[in-house]
Formats: C-alpha cells, structure tokens, sequence
C-alpha cells in the first residue's frame, strides 16, 4: 500500500519535468520563428500539463502531490536549459573589444570561415577594435577559447540572432532567405 502512495507523485514529477521542458523549448521555437515546430511542442505541453493538473486537483489534500507538481516545475525548467544549451539552435552575434592585435585571431575566424567585421574605435582607455562575428551557437563555445588564446585581455558581450539575412554571406552554406519573408509579414501587419 505504501508503495502505490507513491507512484502518483512521482508520475505527476515525470510528467511535469516533461511538460515545462516543452513549455522551454516551445518558447525557443517561437524566438528563432520556426511556425512548424511550435505548435506541435505546445500541444504535447498542454496536453501532459492538463493531466497532471486534474491528478492534482483529484487528490487536493494531499501535501505530496503539490510538493511532486512543484519540484516537476522546478527541475522541468532545468532539464529545458539544458536541453536548449545541448541543441543550440540558431546564430548569436559576437562583439569583441580589445586593444590587443587581432591579426592572428581574425586569421582564425576566416580559416573557421566566421565572418568578421572590424570597426576601430575609442574607448574609455584609448583606441580599440570592435569585432564583430555571427556564428551558429554551436559554434561559440570554439570562438569563446578562441577568444582566451588569441585576445585575452577582451570585452565579449553576446546576443542572440533571430535570423540570419544571407547565411553564404557568412561562410556558411546557403539557405533560403528567412529576412525578406519575416519583414514582409511585419509589413502587412501596419
């Protein structure tokens, strides 16, 4: 008897930890603009999340069930993060200041076929260079030792893309253009 005490608060955990790692990643579908994709996790999210919901309420005095549905919150968004960091979709943009020599390192980001922009500037302790790279996520961990080995002493700030104009343009392989498409759709919307 006290064995079955206890498999519905953990199934409620399970199914919990399932649903808000889809609630996760459903999120990132929709920020990266992947219409597909989106709907189907957030039906799969619903769907786990209602049933859990009246497992709960069918069981509305017992502590263990609410400490089970919390817990499953907690580490759901957890489990979403690391799952969102594992598939790193989509680009991020790379902002590089130092006033080291960026020769070597550029050398680098050319062979690793990243482009690079370059902007001379001032800061607040002299001339800098501003770089500026779009890679795929994938990729940033390599740019970030990249970045240790070849300019150390650097300001890096990173942002996220949410799409990308001409992947080719980056070294990348081309891809249909998403720009054009996403701006249009802004535009009948006036």
């Amino acid at each position: 008897m006290e064995m079955l005490f206890w498999v519905l608060p953990i199934l409620i955990f399970l199914a919990r930890v399932a649903d808000v790692s889809l609630g996760t990643m459903r999120i990132i579908f929709v920020s990266k603009n992947l219409k597909k994709l989106a709907p189907i996790v957030g039906f799969f999210e619903v769907f786990i999340w209602i049933n859990v919901m009246g497992q709960v309420m069918q069981n509305v005095n017992s502590i263990v069930h609410y400490v089970a549905y919390a817990a499953g919150f907690a580490v759901g968004n957890y489990v979403g993060i690391v799952i969102e960091e594992r598939i790193a979709m989509g680009h991020v943009i790379a902002r590089i200041i130092t006033k080291e020599d960026t020769d070597i390192f550029i050398k680098y980001l050319k062979r690793e076929k990243c482009g690079v922009t370059i902007v001379d500037a001032q800061g607040k302790k002299g001339e800098v260079k501003i770089l500026l790279t779009v890679v795929k996520r994938k990729k940033l961990y390599e740019i970030y030792e990249a970045i240790e080995k070849f300019v150390p002493d650097s300001f890096v700030s990173i942002e996220d893309v949410k799409s990308v104009s001409d992947e080719a343009f980056l070294g990348l392989p081309a891809k249909k253009k998403r720009f054009m498409g996403t701006f249009r759709s802004l535009r009948k919307g006036k």
